[in-house]
């Protein structure tokens, strides 16, 4: 049988979540470690975790798409070789992101990592406290693709308000989008700030100094977009001091090293950049491949293009 499309996969879980593909397609599995199996592939998915230094290897072969595993393409475009159309990983990990999100915002609100601690101080200490409610308060949305409308949907039944914010103010059937220059005025009224925005060269360092000095005493900073988008010195300062609260899924550095000073803050929950990863992963990635493969087959353009190099 002649392969009329052939795919490429880091690894056999992902083949699995494909599933039966139609007759005349070849799913092969290419872990960038090796050479690629084949000259010419239709479609390649890269491996998801440390992709950016491997996607040089695809000057070794000539291909129809290059499937991310990934929503965010920061630093792709300068690594990504000539001639190529790279899509992102959009639909794949929005839901698992939001809940992350919002389990950082309810663990910090109620003070979950205080329970845990005193549990573990000399085999447990019972440590009853009041703490800040979600319902009631005011969250600051900043970013409103699809993680941030992820967010809002969880967010709405637990009572609160919240106020979106994007690159440039709109009115949608879902109510007023601010901009990104209005936030000198809405920080401060936050009692949740959710940073949620692309990393790009308007978004780079926009948590610094005077974003947070913006913030209104106890109020928390949730950051589930990437580290760059923070000032890690700016957030050390305000955290030390005990006026702020930070839940960070992601860091600057990355991973962040050992014994590094943000471990050390009781008002600092850390999570390891695990917003997309939970068991939703692979079978959400394996049907976008499908579908990309079902498009390709069709004669259609692929979706989720976000780079031509």
């Amino acid at each position: 049988m002649t392969s009329r499309l052939r795919v490429s996969v880091p690894g056999q879980t992902l083949k699995d979540a494909i599933g039966d593909v139609p007759d005349g397609v070849e799913v092969l599995i290419w872990d960038f470690q090796s050479a690629p199996p084949a000259g010419e592939i239709d479609i390649v998915v890269p491996p998801y975790m440390g992709a950016l230094p491997l996607l040089e290897r695809l000057s070794e072969v000539k291909a129809r798409l290059v499937q991310s595993q990934s929503i965010g393409y920061d630093d792709v475009e300068r690594v990504l070789p000539p001639g190529h159309v790279f899509a992102n990983a959009a639909t794949v990990h929005e839901t698992s992101t939001a809940e992350l999100a919002l389990a950082l915002m309810l663990a910090s609100q109620r003070g979950i990592p205080d329970f845990v601690r005193a549990a573990g101080e000399n085999g447990g200490r019972w440590a009853p406290e009041r703490h800040a409610s979600l319902a009631d308060r005011t969250v600051l949305l900043i970013g409103y693709g699809g993680v941030g409308k992820a967010i809002e949907t969880r967010l709405v039944p637990f009572e609160v308000e919240v106020v979106r914010v994007a690159s440039t103010a709109r009115d949608t059937e879902e109510g007023h989008i601010h901009g990104l220059d209005e936030l000198p005025s809405l920080l401060p009224e936050a009692d949740v700030v959710v940073v949620g925005v692309p990393l790009n060269d308007s978004t780079a360092g926009l948590v610094d100094d005077a974003f947070l000095s913006s913030m209104k005493d106890d109020a928390l900073l949730v950051n589930i977009a990437r580290g760059r988008v923070a000032d890690t010195d700016a957030i050390i300062a305000h955290a030390s001091s005990g006026r702020l609260r930070f839940a960070l899924d992601v860091t600057d550095p990355e991973p962040l090293p050992d014994g590094h000073p943000l471990f050390s803050f009781p008002n600092v929950l850390i999570s390891p950049h695990v917003g997309g990863a939970t068991s939703a992963m692979m079978p959400r990635m394996g049907r976008l491949v499908r579908r990309q493969i079902d498009r390709m087959l069709a004669g259609e353009e692929p979706v989720n293009v976000v780079l031509r190099s």
